[in-house]
């Protein structure tokens, strides 16, 4: 089986999750086994958001496998297993959405990154580090010597009057 669902707002919303009319592509095989349905196959997506260093927009694809058994009623499985340990069917439908939802936000990352090497921003001017160069760097003073500092600026030129 080959579907195309909506996915709209899947994922970590702010962070990174599935735009807004996106779609989950799913290739799943659907088998009869003695328990119930066992559901197979991958859940893929494209996801947005922006990586956490540099604050750039980032998109990349995600794809899941899955492995779901839906346990029919009064079976073996259903009688001996908690109501959350399993999936359960319920009138000969199964529920994809919370295990394709789940398998999806649990493969995002939790700091998404433009790329693994991302330097992010500079603290002090918020420049991307990256295009800035090596030698950026930015003259802080100690608050201690402020004081002094400013005293004393405005008389580099003329050191006779110190």
């Amino acid at each position: 089986m080959t579907r195309s669902v909506p996915a709209e707002g899947m994922g970590l919303e702010g962070v990174i999750a599935v735009p807004k009319g996106g779609v989950v592509d799913l290739d799943l095989l659907l088998e009869s086994v003695v328990e119930g349905v066992l559901v197979t196959g991958t859940a893929s997506t494209v996801v947005e958001g922006e990586c956490s260093r540099c604050l750039e927009p980032l998109s990349a694809e995600v794809e899941v496998e899955l492995t779901e058994l839906y346990a029919y009623p009064d079976s073996t499985t259903d009688e001996t297993t908690e109501e959350d340990e399993v999936s359960r069917l319920h009138d000969d439908l199964v529920d994809l959405e919370p295990v394709v939802n789940d398998a999806i936000v649990l493969s995002l990352p939790q700091v998404p990154l433009c790329s693994p090497d991302c330097q992010g921003l500079c603290v002090d001017c918020g420049g991307k580090l990256a295009e800035l160069g090596p030698d950026h760097g930015h003259e802080t003073i100690d608050p201690r010597w402020a004081a002094l500092h400013e005293r004393f600026a405005g008389n580099r030129d003329n050191p006779e009057e110190n």
